[in-house]
């Protein structure tokens, strides 16, 4: 294990040590006994290098672990020399153990009987007073009084401080002027910091291949458009709580958090985003020093765009495989004259939908090669695939020639992007799709997959296999890459559903963790094995297929937990879709759906905003509009909006605070009027990423440059230097060097 490894397991056997020990009551004997366990852990001062736990202009208070529930808090807190903390208590247990530096520990006894709560009479207790340095400990109950000072000369210090309850949830602590008595409520709130990590650091773990997740904070469309490492995986602090466990199943896991580097270190989104995570049970956690900012002042690759280690693998297939091509005006010269020709579309069905090519059939990546010989039953018959840009073609074009079709195959260069642009009519609306697998489409995609599983070495595992990756420390992801409607009529419990074509286009938006644990799982192993076969290309060594033919009483249909057991969505205050339609100009309306479908339609009157902007925009909405007498929150169901409710609150001046019940959706189903435009924004909309077809100008420009930014991924790839790919010809060789 690497310091960071052991400094969270150490803490993790702390806590739960500590748990077990004070069940038996809060006295002095159990503080005497967890402080041991601190001291244990304080004496191991290089777990804990000043450097990651600097004093700064926000203090130098690190949270290291907290309980979902605020309970067992444990904090490094840095003090400068000559630091002075008043008189004050705690409400709760409190231990301190010395790791680096000395604190003077002054304690005193209490001589009133508490009958006030503004005045306390202290008296010093010498004999009590301890200094510590490494390892001493000292421990108080929650009506003790002492301070803390770090003495002048003594350099920095830094101490390790565990409490019974949060810092942050200690709001009738209170200090004491000694002179007069007088008693006040002390940090009420404490400005709470996450480890620091710099870029470097961050930069050698990426290289070293470590298992950890890394997240960038920042709204996906400020992530897309102003910049990220290669290996960020946009994890936005508005919507944090729903998407953190499908991204990262391992509550242990070290997670690296990034924002700008421009938004102050308590304030700034990646702080917010460690406190929020610690609510969900992660407390493995660091912030990149200085953010995006230190990591392009370091010289380092920044990448626009989004799922770009997809995408960029894309354009090192084609490079690597010459993957044939076709352009769009060839292709319809071929539809022109009938040609014996498939155009197989490798999107979702509602992509296709959307737009597609004239004539083309939807078959998502992972189906392509179980099903593409129901369409092409004939070795003469022309197989074109397509996409709305490059990636998709290009992996479900290569992926039937590594599976041996006899067939020429080709990719719609530039997709059906290129197709709009060679000024060729789109098809909208178009459904037709896949049945059922026949007979010969069956023996040829088996056959292809123990193919391609012998080629590539994919190991197969059984449940027994399963369950041993399960006992393993580390990220585990279960998915199931079958289609959304097999999957939905029933899966094994503890599979999340990924579609294999979407898990090769997006792995960022199902798999949190760098070098992480993946198992997949369908009914035959011929699509479990074509994603296979590409995850491992992309560099996911530890990829396995679950080789098991569930009973129909082992499958469920149930949808997989979207958060961490024990954490539940906020309660908030509702108003129905009516009762706000009856009072919508005393109302301030904030609309917390993307500002994609904001500008399509919202509650007339409603204004746009980024949730974790709110703190900033509600009294900058509420100087603008005038005679509100209360807030309502919007969300497409109401989920955002509850979990948004307690940040409003805060923000609103003592104006009550509710959200839509049943979301923009209700509001909907009530068959009310919806509003459409960019009409009244908080926030610019650089929430989330404008594929070039969302926009409504210069729709043609946007693509140009969208097909322009994926060629030109390969050289910059090249130039970051951390990632892994390794392709495979088509004839079985591999081709290394990115």
């Amino acid at each position: 294990m690497n310091l960071h490894q052991e400094r969270a397991a150490a803490v993790r056997r702390l806590v739960d040590e500590a748990r077990g020990i004070e069940k038996s009551g809060v006295t002095r004997g159990s503080l005497e006994k967890i402080g041991g366990l601190l001291s244990a852990l304080a004496a191991r001062a290089e777990l804990f290098p000043q450097d990651e736990f600097p004093l700064g202009a926000d203090g130098g208070i690190y949270r290291l672990s907290e309980d979902p529930d605020h309970r067992f808090a444990l904090y490094a807190s840095a003090g400068g020399a000559g630091k002075k903390v008043p008189p004050h208590n705690h409400t709760t247990w409190a231990i301190i153990a010395g790791v680096h530096g000395a604190e003077r520990n002054v304690v005193y006894d209490r001589l009133d009987n508490g009958a006030r709560e503004d005045i306390v009479q202290l008296r010093e207790a010498p004999a009590k007073e301890k200094t510590l340095k490494r390892g001493d400990v000292i421990a108080y109950l929650p009506d003790d009084f002492h301070h803390i000072e770090t003495p002048v000369g003594s350099g920095n210090a830094l101490h390790l401080h565990f409490y019974g309850l949060s810092l942050e949830h200690l709001p009738y602590r209170v200090s004491v002027d000694m002179a007069t008595g007088a008693a006040k409520r002390f940090m009420t709130k404490a400005k709470i910091l996450t480890p620091l990590l710099t870029v470097q650091q961050l930069k050698a773990m990426l290289k070293l291949g470590e298992v950890f997740a890394f997240f960038d904070v920042r709204e996906e469309g400020e992530f897309s458009t102003q910049g990220h490492p290669l290996f960020a995986t946009p994890l936005p602090l508005s919507r944090l709580e729903p998407r953190a466990l499908a991204l990262l199943p391992d509550p242990e896991t070290r997670i690296v958090l990034m924002d700008s580097g421009e938004e102050g270190q308590s304030g700034g989104r990646a702080n917010r985003a460690a406190a929020r995570l610690s609510m969900l049970g992660y407390n493995n956690v660091a912030v990149v020093k200085d953010g995006l900012k230190a990591w392009r002042d370091a010289g380092y690759e920044v990448f626009t765009g989004v799922n770009v280690p997809s995408k960029a693998f894309g354009e090192v297939v084609e490079h690597g495989n010459d993957t044939p091509r076709i352009d769009a005006a060839d292709v319809q010269k071929l539809i022109d004259s009938k040609a014996d020709m498939v155009i197989l579309d490798s999107r979702p069905l509602p992509e296709f939908t959307n737009m597609s090519i004239p004539g083309g059939i939807d078959c998502p990546g992972a189906e392509l090669v179980y099903r593409v010989k129901d369409f092409v039953p004939s070795p003469g018959t022309l197989v074109i695939v397509n996409c709305a840009g490059r990636t998709r073609s290009i992996i479900g074009a290569q992926s039937l020639i590594n599976a041996g079709l006899p067939n020429k195959v080709m990719a719609l260069k530039n997709g059906t992007m290129g197709w709009h642009l060679a000024g060729l009519k789109v098809a909208r609306g178009e459904t037709r799709s896949f049945g059922p697998q026949g007979p010969e489409a069956a023996k040829f995609a088996q056959a292809a997959a123990a193919n391609i599983a012998k080629t590539m070495n994919i190991r197969k595992i059984d449940k027994a296999g399963l369950a041993k990756l399960e006992a393993k420390d580390g990220p585990l992801y279960r998915l199931d890459v079958r289609d959304p409607a097999e999957y939905a009529q029933g899966h094994l419990k503890g599979f999340r559903h990924a579609a294999g074509g979407q898990l090769v286009q997006a792995t960022d938006q199902y798999v949190g963790a760098r070098n992480a644990m993946i198992v997949l799982h369908d009914n035959d192993g011929v699509r479990a094995t074509m994603t296979a076969h590409w995850l491992m290309q992309m560099g996911w060594a530890e990829t396995y297929l679950l080789d098991y033919k569930p009973a129909p009483a082992e499958l469920t249909t149930d949808q997989e937990p979207r958060y961490p057991k024990g954490f539940a969505v906020p309660t908030a205050k509702s108003v129905t879709a009516g009762e706000l339609h009856t009072s919508l100009a005393a109302t301030l309306v904030i609309d917390l759906d993307t500002s994609l479908r904001y500008r399509d339609g919202h509650v007339p009157g409603a204004w746009f905003a980024v949730r974790a902007n709110l703190g900033k925009t509600i009294p900058e909405m509420l100087a603008k509009q005038k005679g509100v007498t209360r807030i309502v929150l919007a969300s497409p169901d109401g989920e955002i909006a509850a979990l948004a409710a307690a940040e409003a609150e805060a923000a609103a001046g003592g104006l009550p605070v509710a959200i839509l019940a049943g979301g923009t959706a209700a509001w909907r189903k009530a068959e009310l009027a919806l509003e459409a435009g960019h009409l009244r924004m908080a926030d610019p909309p650089t929430d989330v990423w404008y594929r070039p077809y969302d926009f409504k100008e210069d729709v043609e420009a946007a693509m140009r440059q969208y097909l322009d930014w994926e060629v030109d991924l390969v050289p910059q790839v090249e130039r970051d230097g951390d990632a892994t790919f390794s392709v495979l010809k088509a004839a079985g060789r591999a081709e290394g060097g990115h």
